[in-house]
């Protein structure tokens, strides 16, 4: 095994692509099977790895991207040729902009058959660049073990996202020489001493220091680190909506959670600082214009990789290493200040007890709350609900609150809640879904009753697409093509086989949550929402 060279063991192509997802140590492909793939799906079936099969190909890749998320290991997606490929667009998109690792494997026509039109041919290669870290056609029997282990090398690198492969049949069904290579950890840099004594320098001469947490402190299992640097130096912290739990919402030095495009600079606190300590921040979760509008504060970067140029994002300094270890070798040296004050606390919200309904999106969001363990996870969709979920619930644990905010792609969130429990089967998970995104993908409940998955899917129900419908009021004065109609959510769920609540009153809400967290199957809850309350949201 590894990297031994010896007599090689003749076995197909699709033979040995499997055997290196066992080397790779995969457990889950995800997928739709096809006539393209068949030499793949009858070799997975001889293996250790379970091929689950799914009803749409976008969420395989869907499922695969929350795998990644939550391991850090590549998730596994497998489609065959021409629309099953290209139904996995969204969900590998999501992936690589999320920083989630996945890997897929699309089948392809025989390689004789590819100079001219044929059914179903299109080049996936080259439909796939724009949004693939690394993409290649496996050519020769001769290179598979190279190119899964180049794969899932590339996908589990800073930054992580996705790779793909495509398997021609011929070369599928061919032989293919050698045996898997060994995996091996990404080496991430440690910090040079210059780039630290400069970022230390730059904070211990601020007045009004803020760290900024992004999605690479989660990446980086740097949160105890984070905690210890912000406590050491009275920082106060403000996370992105994929770093939610860095530092525990309830911790005196948790600031807000950003993302939002009307969010106001001076309450997240950026106008008062003087120096922003990016930890792990990438741009795509909210970008520097939003928070750095005159290109006036003093930046240290800190992340495992070089900092994007932008003009309103030019660092005084760059620590480019592992995130941990960086802030872990940072910490001696900012200075000791017990006597800066921590940012004041904001008043608790009267409408979380408000009795309305609909039900006000703050109640609903307390409740769901109080039901939760610090270790439950929450997968978000995206819509109005994400807003709600990303800015006002409480997470008290990194990676326990899953939002899609990158590529922002709706339909994840039932195929999140998927992957969120066979990952981590020991915790309680709840999709947090609107109605518009939940029949986007919602095909999936028969997977999860098929594989005997239990979780909670509660439905912001307001019968439209509701951020679009309040932008539109804002803008316009009027809305155009967002209202829609909506099934009996209870019998849709027991026709899947899952269970169903239509929540009548406010007071019913939280009993609904508790009893569908200790069910044994997949439970809708179908909530009405209302909100108009989305005007608040940057408040």
């Amino acid at each position: 095994m590894g990297g031994h060279f010896g007599a090689p063991h003749l076995m197909t192509g699709a033979e040995l692509l499997v055997k290196c997802l066992e080397r790779e140590g995969v457990r889950y492909v995800f997928g739709v099977p096809g006539e393209e793939t068949l030499d793949v799906n009858d070799a997975l079936a001889q293996s250790s790895v379970q091929f689950i099969a799914v009803r749409h190909e976008q969420a395989a890749a869907f499922m695969a991207d929350v795998w990644g998320r939550l391991t850090g290991q590549a998730g596994v997606c497998l489609a065959t040729l021409g629309p099953g490929a290209t139904n996995l667009a969204t969900g590998l998109a999501d992936a690589n902009l999320d920083r989630a690792p996945v890997v897929a494997i699309t089948g392809q026509l025989a390689r004789n058959l590819l100079h001219k039109e044929s059914h179903q041919y299109v080049d996936i290669v080259d439909v796939f660049r724009p949004f693939t870290k690394w993409n290649a056609r496996i050519e020769t029997g001769a290179v598979v073990a190279e190119a899964v282990r180049k794969a899932f090398k590339r996908a589990q690198e800073e930054k992580p996202g996705a790779c793909h492969l495509e398997l021609p049949e011929d070369v599928a069904q061919g032989e293919a020489e050698g045996e898997p290579l060994a995996p091996d950890k990404p080496r991430r840099p440690s910090p040079d001493r210059p780039s630290l004594a400069h970022a230390a320098d730059v904070i211990n001469r601020a007045a009004h220091p803020l760290i900024l947490a992004g999605n690479g402190v989660i990446r980086g299992h740097a949160s105890h680190e984070l905690t210890v640097l912000a406590e050491r130096a009275r920082i106060p912290v403000v996370t992105t909506f994929m770093a939610k739990g860095a530092i525990p919402a309830d911790h005196p030095l948790s600031g807000p959670t950003v993302g939002l495009a009307s969010d106001d600079p001076e309450r997240l606190g950026f106008a008062r600082a003087d120096v922003v300590i990016a930890v792990g921040y990438d741009p795509v979760e909210y970008g520097p214009a939003r928070w750095n509008p005159a290109g006036r504060l003093q930046i240290v970067h800190v992340d495992f990789t070089a900092a994007e140029v932008d003009a309103r994002y030019q660092p005084e300094v760059e620590v480019v290493a592992d995130v941990r270890e960086a802030l872990e070798l940072l910490a001696p040296l900012v200075a000791v200040r017990p006597d800066r004050e921590a940012p004041a606390r904001p008043p608790g919200d009267p409408k979380r007890l408000d009795d309305a309904f609909p039900l006000l999106p703050q109640r609903i969001i307390a409740d769901l709350e109080s039901v939760l363990g610090p270790d439950d996870l929450v997968i978000s969709d995206v819509g109005a609900h994400k807003l709600w979920v990303a800015t006002r619930l409480a997470a008290r644990r990194p990676n326990t609150v899953i939002i899609s905010n990158g590529f922002a792609a709706m339909g994840i969130g039932l195929p999140g809640a998927i992957a969120a429990t066979l990952a981590r089967p020991e915790r309680r998970v709840v999709t947090v879904t609107g109605d518009g995104a939940l029949l986007m993908n919602v095909q999936e409940l028969e997977t999860a009753v098929r594989l005997g998955l239990a979780f909670v899917v509660l439905i912001f129900r307001d019968d439209g697409y509701g951020v679009i419908r309040w932008k539109q009021q804002r803008q316009f004065g009027r809305t155009a093509g967002v209202e829609f109609g909506n099934p009996d959510f209870v019998a849709l769920a027991r026709a899947f086989g899952c269970e169903g609540v239509k929540i009548g009153a406010a007071k019913g809400l939280r009993a609904a949550l508790e009893r569908a967290l200790s069910a044994r199957v997949p439970v809708l809850i179908d909530c009405p929402v209302d909100y108009r309350e989305n005007d608040h949201l940057a408040e």
